[in-house]
């Protein structure tokens, strides 16, 4: 059974979020600033998906998401500034064996659950989260992934190819 949504929500930046409740990721990784900062505690919270998403990190998440047997859907698909679902935080850890860990530190996660879109702000750490405003247009760079209307285009859901594997977007092991 669904578990209510709860009035605490950690916002993740696509394709993480749509990762947590589709694609087995069992650990966001944060900083442990972060985690004391943002109050992060065991315990059912909303999943937001945030607004921000920069295409490098698009393409290193489907890149590392490959690494793992998950197809990620399309930028344009990927849904965000929204609550998309709720997850049990169970722990918090600093070391695991598990590939999800990339960080200083990790929420463990389970029971992940997608609910329907309720369009809402984010913000950083736990924040107590409020419906309203609309869900993230596609930027434009998220359209030139989408499948074209061409019949040149023969092969419109393929997996982006990598040679080799894109930066990092950011800095450290995530």
């Amino acid at each position: 059974m669904l578990p209510k949504i709860p009035a605490l929500a950690l916002s993740v930046r696509q394709p993480w979020a749509w990762a947590i409740l589709h694609g087995g990721k069992k650990i966001e990784n944060r900083s442990l600033g972060s985690i004391r900062a943002g109050r992060m505690v065991p315990g059912w919270i909303a999943l937001h998906a945030a607004i921000g998403m920069k295409e490098a990190e698009y393409r290193w998440g489907v890149w590392r998401l490959q690494k793992h047997g998950v197809r990620c859907p399309r930028p344009a698909h990927l849904i965000r500034g929204a609550i998309i679902g709720v997850v049990e935080v169970t722990e918090i850890i600093t070391q695991s064996e598990s590939p999800w860990l990339g960080g200083e530190a990790g929420l463990v996660l389970a029971q992940p659950r997608a609910v329907e879109p309720i369009p809402a702000k984010g913000a950083l750490g736990y924040f107590r989260w409020q419906g309203g405003g609309a869900l993230a247009e596609p930027a434009a760079w998220m359209r030139k992934y989408a499948p074209s209307d061409s019949t040149a285009d023969m092969f419109p859901d393929a997996d982006l190819a990598f040679r080799t594997p894109p930066p990092k977007p950011w800095r450290g092991n995530g």
